[in-house]
């Protein structure tokens, strides 16, 4: 077997931040350690959960106002910083970003020497409509010494073109930041798999992508969560185990991240990328790159 070319330690992590201006400081530490026992595992690419370092059922839009915090001067994103350069790793986490009089929710893609990029969620859910501004940073693929790493939030993964335009753009991971939260019944199959979970699991199938998905557990007012966190491999299939409803976890994976580009060779005669018609639709799906971002 021939070496890896791009070896990496994957782990998600799955915990329960509090919304509360109170509990700021707490989440953050508890994001802290959690990323340090990640990496007393071996893992050099941690993701979090969205919104990990301030909750996320605010009680009003000032609510918000105040859970908020600029990137890259907040204290949160000052203190990732601060670890992932002391600790040579890539740390993917999220926060209530603050830009002017708006809100977004928003992803960061933080690595040894900083701040390497960020991504706004473009599909808000529920009573985020009346909190945040819907991303206007499209879809960034972000170059890395490790590989090239995409980002979505939660109901982002319910519409297919998401992960599809990552992948397009040679997304080797896509890391999915989530709270995923309890709907009406069903919410589990007699497997114990949320409908988060294949949703995750068929996007990373169908686009040949890894994806790590880091979702948050417990309750927070009068919304809970339902965990589920997985790390999905090209073919779609967890790699190990899903993550329980209810607990903290932390999930590792060992990848050859730059594989996902061979990936899709299935047969001599179907190749997922090959067999799009893209004479009948666009590549992209009508998608091109934001004028603000980086070519």
């Amino acid at each position: 077997m021939s070496e890896p070319t791009s070896p990496v330690r994957v782990a998600v992590v799955q915990f329960a931040p509090q919304v509360g201006l109170d509990n700021r400081e707490r989440n953050l530490r508890h994001s802290l350690a959690l990323a340090a026992e990640a990496v007393n595992g071996g893992a050099n690419l941690i993701v979090l959960p969205e919104l990990s370092n301030c909750g996320y059922f605010f009680s009003s839009r000032q609510d918000a106002f105040e859970h908020a915090e600029v990137i890259p001067g907040g204290a949160s994103v000052q203190a990732w910083m601060a670890f992932a350069a002391t600790h040579q790793v890539y740390l993917v986490t999220g926060l209530n970003e603050i830009d002017g009089r708006q809100l977004f929710n928003t992803a960061v893609l933080l690595g040894p020497d900083g701040l390497i990029g960020k991504y706004r969620k473009a599909h808000l859910w529920n009573l985020e409509k009346l909190w945040f501004t819907p991303g206007n940073l499209g879809f960034p693929v972000f170059e890395t010494p490790i590989g090239r790493i995409g980002l979505l939030i939660c109901w982002d993964i319910w519409f297919p073109e998401v992960p599809r335009i990552l992948s397009q753009q040679g997304a080797d991971i896509i890391c999915s930041l989530n709270n995923w939260v309890w709907t009406p019944p069903p919410l589990f199959d007699e497997a114990g798999k949320c409908m988060a979970s294949y949703l995750t699991m068929t996007a990373a199938h169908v686009n040949n992508v890894f994806i790590a998905a880091a979702s948050r557990i417990g309750e927070e007012r009068d919304a809970r969560y339902l965990g589920c966190s997985l790390i999905a491999g090209t073919n779609g299939w967890p790699i190990g185990k899903v993550a329980s409803a209810d607990r903290q976890e932390i999930l590792f994976a060992d990848i050859d991240l730059t594989s996902a580009r061979s990936a899709p060779i299935w047969n001599s005669l179907n190749d997922l990328q090959r067999d799009r018609r893209n004479d009948l639709y666009d590549q992209m799906l009508g998608y091109s790159q934001h004028p603000a971002l980086p070519r």
